[in-house]
């Protein structure tokens, strides 16, 4: 028999480079759903529809996190993690991401115990949220780390989003502050998530692992914003029990 010959890893800028790449081609900033709603199309129902379905996704953050930090034996990336837990929890002195996010469905007209009683989610959103948090539970620690690494292509987004909520959807305004700290927030995350990825992926195999991991959050953020489209904007069908705009 022949034997297979061992691939070589990447280099450290040809693999950053990968990784890259794929939020270019896959990051959700490119959805139908989210280019309406940067270009002033989308009405007050199916903003409404989007914060209470995306509520889901921020208030399993936090888990998600949690689970990181219980499988770690590391003790630099304790230390360094466990802040994103505050960021979104809170940590007694100041407010996190989820009341936030809270406030920001209230600007839609919402209440806050609505949205927080996850009732009206919609299937494919729980579905999508859920398998994030078995990605990070079963996977690899490079593929639970490297999963989060979507927000090295979030900064140019949430600038643009803030922009243009402000522009087109004025009633929202009082509702932006967790955009306004993740502008903060998500730069600092994923320099240590990338810094951490380059320096634990060494081999071909984890490399793939990486990049196969970022490609599937990519893939779960988008297929959120699927079921968002198709139930509220075309052929605004939403499943039984969910938000009706």
């Amino acid at each position: 028999m022949t034997s297979v010959p061992a691939r070589h890893p990447l280099s450290v800028d040809d693999f950053q480079s990968r990784l890259h790449k794929i939020g270019e081609e896959r990051y959700h900033h490119r959805h139908p759903f989210h280019l309406l709603m940067h270009e002033g199309k989308l009405t007050r129902g199916q903003l409404q529809a989007w914060a209470l379905n995306r509520y889901y996704y921020q208030s399993r953050i936090p888990i998600k996190d949690s689970i990181i930090l219980s499988r770690s034996t590391d003790a630099n990336l304790r230390r360094a993690w466990r802040k994103r837990i505050a960021d979104h929890d809170g940590d007694g002195s100041q407010v996190g991401g989820i009341e936030r996010w809270l406030a920001l469905a209230e600007a839609t007209g919402l209440s806050r115990e609505r949205v927080r009683s996850e009732s009206e989610v919609l299937p494919g959103v729980r579905y999508a949220v859920d398998a994030y948090l078995n990605l990070v539970r079963h996977g690899t620690m490079v593929e639970a780390i490297a999963s989060s690494l979507t927000e090295l292509f979030a900064g140019r987004l949430i600038s643009l989003r803030v922009d243009r909520l402000r522009e087109h959807y004025p009633w929202m305004r009082t509702g932006l502050g967790y955009f306004e700290a993740r502008l903060v927030q998500a730069p600092e995350d994923s320099t240590f998530a990338l810094d951490w990825v380059l320096r634990h992926a060494l081999t071909a195999e984890q490399q793939d692992q990486a990049a196969n991991a970022l490609r599937t959050k990519c893939d779960i953020l988008w297929a959120q914003l699927d079921a968002l489209h198709f139930a509220y904007v075309e052929p605004a069908w939403p499943p039984p029990g969910a938000f009706r705009v």
